[in-house]
Order: C-alpha cells, then sequence, then structure tokens
C-alpha cells in the first residue's frame, strides 16, 4: 500500500542536506572541549552550526544555546520564573507556567503583560498564528520556524525555543535563542559547555544537522514551497466542506501556518479517525491527547471554547513540502468514505 505521511507537525522527514552534515560529523573524534587538534576541529563545526543556525532565524551566534530538544529548552527559559501563559501552549511549555492568559475563540491569545509573558508564535494542532507584543519573555517558535518568515531580531521576544524535528533535522535536539544580557540558571551543572548555560558534551552530529536542516528550510520559504503546500490545504479543506458541511474547521478565519488544517466533526471521535486513516494509507494524528491510556479532549479547543464532544472530535492533517495534490486528494476521498459510513450509523 501505498502511504501518505501527513503528520508533519508531530515530526519531519530528514532532510537529506540534514543528513549529509550528520554523516560528515561522524568523522570528528575530537570533544569539543579539549584543546589539542581533533578537539578545536569539533569545535569548529560546532560553532559553524551554531552560527548558521542563528543566521537563519535571524539571530547572532552568540545568542544561540543548544539543547537536547525544545522541550529542555522550555524548561530552561521559564522553570521557576513565574511565567504567565495560557491552554493553547505546548505541554512543555504548560508545566511551568501559570495558566491564566485568556484565548479567544479565534485562538487569539491577550497577554496584557508581555515581560512576563509566554505566548507561541503559532499553535501545534490548529496552526493559528499568534501576534506577538514587544517585550514578550518567551515565545515557542518551533512550529512557525522553517514554515514562516521569521527572525529573532523582530519578534520582540526576550528569548525563544525552537526545535530540529519540525523543519527535517534530526530528533533529539533543540536550542533556545536568547538576547544577550538575560541571566538564566543553568538546570544542567558540571561543566562551562554552551556559555555556561548547559553542562554536558556537545551534541554535535544533532547540531550541524539542525543547523544544514534551519538553511535548507529557509530555502525552501524563499521559493515558494510553503504557498504551494497552503494552496493544498485549502483545496484539502473545500473538498471535504463541500460534501460534508457540518464539519468545522478550527481557526479558518485566523492567520494559520500553511501546511495545518484542524477539524472536527462533533461526535465522531478523533482516535477512531486516525485509526481509520491510517488503514487507508495516510498518518494524521487527532487533536487529543493520549495520557496514561486514557483519551482526553484537547486542551487547545477547549480554551478555545469548544465543548468536549467537538474537542474529542478533532484531527489534525499537517502537510509537508513533499506533499502532493494525490496525497491531498486521496486523504480525502479516503476521509469522505469514513464520513459517510459515519452517518449512515448515526442516522
Amino acid at each position: 500500500m501505498m502511504r501518505a505521511y501527513l503528520d508533519q507537525n508531530a515530526t519531519t522527514p530528514l532532510r537529506p542536506e540534514a543528513r549529509d552534515a550528520m554523516i560528515a560529523a561522524m568523522d570528528l573524534v575530537g570533544n569539543p572541549s579539549s584543546v589539542h587538534s581533533e578537539g578545536r576541529a569539533a569545535k569548529s563545526a560546532l560553532e559553524k552550526a551554531r552560527q548558521t543556525l542563528a543566521s537563519a532565524f535571524g539571530a547572532d551566534g552568540a545568542e544561540v544555546v543548544f539543547t537536547s530538544s525544545a522541550t529542555e529548552a522550555a524548561a530552561l527559559a521559564l522553570q521557576g520564573r513565574g511565567i504567565h501563559g495560557s491552554a493553547v501552549e505546548h505541554d512543555a511549555v504548560r508545566a511551568w507556567i501559570d495558566e491564566d492568559l485568556s484565548v479567544a475563540p479565534d485562538g487569539v491569545v491577550s497577554a496584557p503583560s508581555p515581560a512576563t509573558s509566554t505566548v507561541q508564535l503559532a499553535n501545534s494542532e490548529t496552526g493559528v498564528v499568534q501576534s506577538l507584543p514587544q517585550g514578550l519573555a518567551v515565545t515557542d517558535a518551533t512550529q512557525a520556524f522553517g514554515k514562516l518568515p521569521v527572525a529573532f531580531n523582530w519578534l520582540g521576544a526576550d528569548m525563544a525555543i525552537l526545535s530540529a524535528h519540525k523543519l527535517g533535522g534530526p530528533k533529539g535536539i533543540g536550542a533556545l535563542v536568547m538576547k544577550r544580557g538575560i541571566d538564566l540558571e543553568a538546570r544542567l551543572k558540571g561543566g562551562g559547555q554552551e556559555m555556561g548555560r548547559r553542562a554536558g558534551t556537545e551534541n554535535i552530529i544533532g547540531a550541524v544537522g539542525f543547523a544544514a536542516a534551519a538553511e535548507a528550510a529557509q530555502r525552501d520559504i524563499e521559493s515558494g514551497v510553503w504557498t504551494k503546500v497552503q494552496k493544498l490545504r485549502d483545496l484539502l479543506e473545500s473538498t471535504i466542506e463541500s460534501a460534508a458541511n457540518e464539519t468545522i474547521f478550527v481557526g479558518k478565519g485566523s492567520e494559520r501556518l500553511p501546511n495545518t488544517s484542524c477539524f472536527a466533526v462533533p461526535g465522531w471521535k478523533g482516535e477512531t479517525q486516525v485509526m481509520q486513516m491510517d488503514l487507508a494509507g495516510y498518518a494524521i494524528s487527532a487533536g487529543s491527547a493520549c495520557s496514561s491510556g486514557k483519551v482526553k479532549a484537547s486542551a487547545v479547543l477547549q480554551a478555545m471554547g469548544y465543548d468536549a464532544t467537538t474537542a474529542s472530535s478533532a484531527i489534525r492533517v499537517s502537510l509537508g513540502g513533499e506533499t502532493t495534490e494525490q496525497d491531498v486528494m486521496g486523504f480525502a476521498e479516503a476521509w469522505l468514505a469514513q464520513w459517510r459510513k459515519y452517518r449512515a450509523r448515526a442516522a
């Protein structure tokens, strides 16, 4: 069976540029902290990757701290700081914040005190893009970076969280980008790596893969790849809406990521749809999260005002640069076939 991977907000295929860079880095035997020739070669590769990533994100190399993931970057930025946020943030952010910021029905977050708040740049479930206030403490840019034109120097946030595997890089590496002069206590202690922000021998292979993927992602933006993807997303939604007009498209009236469609037919469980589409050859995800074997309604959709039934019925289809019209129309046909069966059973 031919399959189509339409779950790219969860993780993306590894870009060839990242793979090639990582393979080359595997031959570097030195520790970046060593002063001999081998160590200096490893350090040079690490710093080149740092500068490449910084340039792709519109930052300075000295502002980039490599971490093991966006989750670790979020903990480094937020833990113990009393930062305010909302229920539409990723769980890695929600773990460290006071969830008291309001969310409008269109998914837009209000942050009246930016200096003590975090607001994600784009939501992973709905794709809703936020207009960030100047002076914001932290933004989670993991979903936006690589899909939208983004530059740290004009975002207006003191810190930004990034993840490599959301833009074609390897899993297991992320970054916290932070303005100079910000004083954060290291969570991992023991060595002076990463400018004293994070102890531990650096993941050079991951760093060079991250940098290569970020550079390639910027080329995709400039060449119009995501404009084409947005047209495919819109084609998917119009095809489904024309046949199943009861479908709710979450965030459709807001600015969204070009690749993301979150929609629901209230009462038709999201996890059921995920399994049905998987059997049909399409990888998607549910708008609900599974914790300890119990499926919960999406906190994001509930924060936007949707009831528990609708929030439990949402699915997310997230496209990639390699997604084709055949993939999109094939999915729409398979989904509509299952929708007709659902309607017949519900009648």
